[in-house]
């Protein structure tokens, strides 16, 4: 997966948005007003930051090389990927979902139901 496929995944999820923050290059992903994806558009090798689980975060770092603690986040949730040969563009699809729906789970009931009724 390179920037420009994850960019257009993570923005077909619905009603997800993208802003820069932080800075001109770090590009982040939200749903809710809440982020669920980081990256920066210029640094080389691509790579992002995702949210999951403390079990699964664990899981998949010692499972594969190039999934690492979140690059200034905070490492309990979050993981950097790194995306190679060896990581399926499945999983990374999966774990991409997984981020959106557990920010979108821990959004105010209010909210889910708002952003659920938009088109």
């Amino acid at each position: 997966m390179n920037l420009q496929d994850f960019r257009t995944y993570c923005l077909n999820l619905k009603n997800a948005t993208e802003d820069f923050p932080f800075d001109e290059t770090t590009l982040c992903f939200r749903i809710g007003g809440k982020i669920f994806a980081i990256t920066d558009i210029i640094d080389q090798p691509f790579r992002f930051n995702l949210k999951n689980t403390p079990e699964k975060i664990v899981e998949l770092r010692e499972k594969y090389n190039n999934i690492i603690p979140g690059y200034h986040c905070n490492k309990k949730y979050w993981n950097t990927i790194i995306p190679d040969s060896i990581i399926p563009n499945e999983l990374i699809i999966e774990l991409i979902n997984d981020s959106y729906n557990l920010v979108f789970e821990s959004l105010p009931k209010k909210m889910k139901i708002q952003i659920s009724d938009l088109k």
